[in-house]
């Protein structure tokens, strides 16, 4: 069985001929916790924006799984499918929260969805909002749909973009303790997309510095924080590095 379920080589990114992405080598170990850390406008999202096919690479070549593609092959749906992305902040329908979290298995084709729609309202604490509008949620709240909206599709890969951002501790430890039980009990590969290095250092089993469109760093956790090979990178973890 492949380790990996991403491999990227020589991949850049580029907007009206201004590049802002250049990523010579990555792996995502399969079952891992893998954080992406660094300054806003260092690449970070623009990367999961490739990592989830919304975008294809200007150059390169990206693996998922069994499947290599590059600037103009198309990903078949199959593949897209088993790729998830919670962003930062929730676009949900004004609906309610059980017609939010069925949604996309309507767009599968799943005729009866209630069962699992329960239970991944369960996962996320919120079978008691089931039939509340999705409009009268808290921040916190809403993020838990959009998770649920998220696990209810049984993803092999659920990409994070700043999932707790602007969140209360409250809510920040729920969402928190939900992605590790995913990472624990299904195998999920995860991929965090987070400012809070802290954060990084409870969840993540390997982290990457990014900056200015390149990874600087890619280590285990303990050794990113505690030994990082990169002088960058330690004046990062230290809150040393200006920008």
């Amino acid at each position: 069985m492949n380790d990996f379920v991403y491999r990227l080589q020589n991949v850049t990114k580029a907007y009206d001929g201004r590049r802002v992405l250049q990523v010579d080598h990555l792996k995502i170990q399969r079952g891992e916790v893998f954080s992406l850390v660094g300054p806003s406008g260092a690449g970070k999202s623009t990367l999961l924006r490739l990592l989830n096919f919304l975008e294809p690479p200007t150059a390169g070549r990206i693996r998922f799984l069994d499947v290599e593609f590059g600037p103009n092959q198309p990903v078949p749906l199959r593949l897209r499918r088993r790729v998830t992305t919670v962003f930062q902040r929730p676009l949900l329908l004004n609906r309610s929260v059980e017609a939010n979290v069925a949604y996309g298995l309507g767009l599968r084709g799943l005729r009866d969805p209630d069962d699992e729609v329960a239970q991944a309202l369960r996962q996320v604490g919120l079978t008691d909002l089931a039939r509340q509008r999705a409009r009268t949620l808290s921040g916190g709240e809403a993020q838990r749909v959009a998770l649920a909206r998220a696990i209810v599709l049984k993803p092999d890969v659920l990409l994070l973009d700043e999932p707790t951002a602007n969140l209360d501790p409250y809510n920040v430890g729920l969402i928190e303790e939900i992605v590790q039980e995913l990472n624990q009990t299904r195998n999920v590969t995860l991929v965090l997309v987070t400012h809070n290095v802290f954060q990084a250092k409870r969840l993540a089993h390997r982290v990457a510095l990014m900056l200015e469109g390149q990874v600087v760093e890619v280590a285990d956790v303990e050794g990113f924080f505690e030994s990082p090979s990169d002088p960058r990178t330690d004046a990062f973890v230290r809150g040393e590095m200006v920008y």
